[in-house]
C-alpha cells in the first residue's frame, strides 16, 4: 500500500474545512483524535482484544451512529471527558476542542478516517502518511507550525553522524513532532546496521526515547506521531513530558541526546499586567548545574542538554548563530562546553532551509567526558556548508544527498582518522577545516564563529543565483536582523531604558 493516495484523500478534504476557517493545524489537530479513537476500537476487537481505556459512551460506533447537533455535543463532550483520563489517552486529548462547527463536515471526517483500517497498516505506511500531514502542516507557514518541524534531511544526517546504538537511550528536551526520535528509530531498526533480538526491540519500543514539549497541540502531534510508528503503546504511559525541560536538571541521565530547541533568544514567561494587558517577562533559570545564569534560552538550552548526558553520552544541537559568538554568559558556556566536553564539530547550515524564516544556524556535535583538570576538547572539525549554497523551501529543499560529503568528512565509524579538504595552498575552496584549541581559544570572547570562503556572489556576477534565490536571501538577512534588533529592544525595554 503507497501512502501518496491516502495523503492525497486525508488532505484533500481540508481544503473544503478551509472555507470554514479551519486551518492545517486544527484539521492534523481533529485527525488526530479521530484516527486515535478509531485505531482504539479495531485494538478492541480480535484478533487485539486489547482495552486502551476508552469508556463505551465514548466508543467509535457511538459516535458514528449520530448526526448534526447531537453528533456535534456528544463530540465536544468526548473530547472534555478524555482529556481527563490518564497515561497515553489523557495527553493525547489534553485540552481537545472541536474545531469543525459544520456537523455534517465533521460526519464526512469521521466517515474517511472510518473508511481505512488503520491497525493492519505497516508501521512504515501510518507513520509515512502522518509525517507527510506533519510536513504540509509545517508548510503552512502562517500557521507557525514549521518551528515545531525541523527539515528530516538535517535529521537524518545527525542521525547517521551519532549513530546511535540498540539498547541504549535517546532524550530530545524539545521534541516539536518528534522528528530526531523517529530518525533514531530507523536508523536502529535498519537491518543494514542492527540485528535486533526481541530484548532489543522491545527496550527500543518502551524505554529508548525520553522528551519534553512544553506545547500541549504540539505535544499531541509528536505522541501521535511516535505511536503511528510503533513507538510506545496507546494504553501505556507518556514518554514526553509536558514540563517545561530547563526548570530543573533532568532526574535521568542519556546515551544521546538529539535537539533542535526552539529559536529566539530570550525565554520569557507570559503574564497579565496592572492594565489587564498580555506582557511578557525575561525568565531567567536559576539552576546550580548551570555554567552560567542567563535568559537566553539557547544558552539555556546547550547547558541543559551537557546536563543531560551521562559522563559517555553524545549530543547533537542545532544552535543559532549567536550561541558561537555572544559575549558574556556566551563566552563562559563556550569555554566551560569546550573545557567539560569533547566539542569536536560544527557544521554551519545555510540560510533556507527552515520554515521559520530569517535563521542562521549550526550544528554542535559533542562527547560528555568526567571531570578532568585538563580540557577534553583539543581540536574543533568545521564544515562550511553556507558559503555559496542556496537552498529554497520550495523550488530546492535541502535534501539528505546534499549532505553526503559532510557525513564523509565527518566519519562516523572513525572521527579520529579524519583528513581536511581545506589547504591555503591546494585546495582554498575546501569546505572541511579543522582549528585547534588553544587558536580558539585565543580569539575574541573565544567565538566559534568561523568561515574562511569567499562569498562568491560578490564577485562572480556572471553566475548569480535565480533571482527569486536571491530575493529570498535578502528577506532571510532581512529577517535575521530585524530578529537581533527587536531581541535588543525587548532587553532595553526590560532595563526600563
Amino acid at each position: 500500500m503507497t501512502t501518496a493516495p491516502i495523503i492525497s484523500k486525508v488532505w484533500s478534504f481540508c481544503t473544503t474545512l478551509r472555507d470554514d476557517g479551519v486551518g492545517y493545524g486544527d484539521y492534523l489537530e481533529q485527525l488526530t483524535y479521530l484516527i486515535f479513537l478509531k485505531m482504539a476500537d479495531e485494538y478492541a476487537n480480535p484478533p487485539y482484544n486489547r482495552n486502551v481505556g476508552i469508556p463505551k459512551q465514548y466508543s467509535w460506533p457511538l459516535l458514528k451512529s449520530r448526526r448534526g447537533a447531537e453528533l456535534e455535543g456528544h463530540y465536544i463532550e468526548l473530547l472534555r471527558e478524555l482529556g481527563t483520563r490518564k497515561g497515553m489517552l489523557g495527553q493525547i486529548f489534553t485540552k481537545a476542542q472541536n474545531k469543525i462547527q459544520d456537523p455534517a463536515k465533521l460526519y464526512r471526517l469521521i466517515d474517511m478516517v472510518d473508511s481505512t483500517q488503520w491497525a493492519m497498516m505497516g508501521a512504515d505506511v501510518k507513520g509515512d502518511i502522518y509525517e507527510g500531514l506533519l510536513e504540509k502542516n509545517a508548510e503552512d507557514t502562517k500557521s507557525g507550525a514549521g518551528q515545531y518541524f525541523t527539515p528530516r534531511a538535517l535529521i537524518r544526517t545527525m542521525v547517521e553522524c551519532v549513530r546511535p546504538e540498540p539498547g541504549r537511550t535517546i532524550a530530545d528536551p524539545a521534541c516539536g513532532t518528534g522528528g530526531f526520535f523517529l530518525a533514531a528509530y530507523d536508523f536502529i531498526t535498519d537491518p543494514n546496521h542492527y540485528s535486533l533480538d526481541r530484548a532489543q526491540k522491545m527496550f527500543l519500543k518502551h524505554q529508548t526515547f525520553y522528551g519534553n514539549e512544553i506545547v500541549a497541540n504540539t505535544r499531541r502531534l509528536c505522541l501521535m506521531n511516535m505511536f503511528l510508528h510503533n513507538i510506545g503503546e496507546m494504553e501505556g504511559e507518556s514518554l514526553v513530558s509536558p514540563n517545561d525541560a530547563l526548570v530543573a536538571p533532568s532526574i535521568k541521565s542519556f546515551d544521546y541526546v538529539l535537539a533542535n530547541p526552539p529559536f529566539g533568544k530570550k525565554s520569557s514567561m507570559s503574564f497579565t499586567n496592572d492594565d489587564g494587558e498580555q506582557d511578557t517577562d525575561e525568565l531567567t533559570y536559576n539552576r546550580q548545574d548551570f555554567w552560567a545564569t542567563t535568559s537566553n534560552k539557547q544558552l539555556n538550552f546547550v547547558q541543559h542538554i551537557r546536563s543531560m548526558l551521562k559522563t559517555t553520552g553524545k549530543a547533537a544541537v542545532v544552535v543559532p548563530d549567536n550561541v558561537l559568538f555572544e559575549g558574556g554568559a556566551g563566552e563562559t558556556v563556550r569555554r566551560k562546553l569546550m573545557e567539560n566536553t569533547d566539542l569536536h564539530t560544527i557544521l554551519r547550515l545555510p540560510t533556507g532551509i527552515f520554515y521559520a524564516q530569517g535563521v542562521k544556524a549550526n550544528v554542535l556535535f559533542f562527547d560528555n567526558r568526567q571531570a578532568s583538570p585538563n580540557p577534553w576538547t583539543r581540536e574543533v572539525w568545521y564544515y562550511d556548508y553556507r558559503t555559496n549554497i542556496h537552498h529554497t523551501l520550495k523550488k530546492k529543499p535541502l535534501r539528505f544527498e546534499d549532505l553526503q560529503d559532510f557525513i564523509q568528512c565527518f566519519n562516523p565509524n572513525n572521527r579520529h582518522e579524519r583528513q581536511a579538504t581545506w589547504d591555503a595552498a591546494s585546495n582554498p575552496e575546501g569546505r572541511w577545516r579543522r582549528y585547534g584549541f588553544e587558536e580558539l581559544l585565543a580569539r575574541d570572547k573565544t567565538s566559534l564563529d568561523i568561515f574562511w570562503l569567499k562569498d562568491k556572489s560578490l564577485t562572480d556576477l556572471d553566475n548569480l543565483p535565480e533571482p527569486d534565490e536571491l530575493a529570498l536571501e535578502i528577506i532571510e538577512n532581512l529577517e535575521a536582523g530585524l530578529s537581533s534588533f527587536r531581541a535588543v529592544l525587548v532587553s532595553l525595554e526590560s532595563k526600563g531604558l
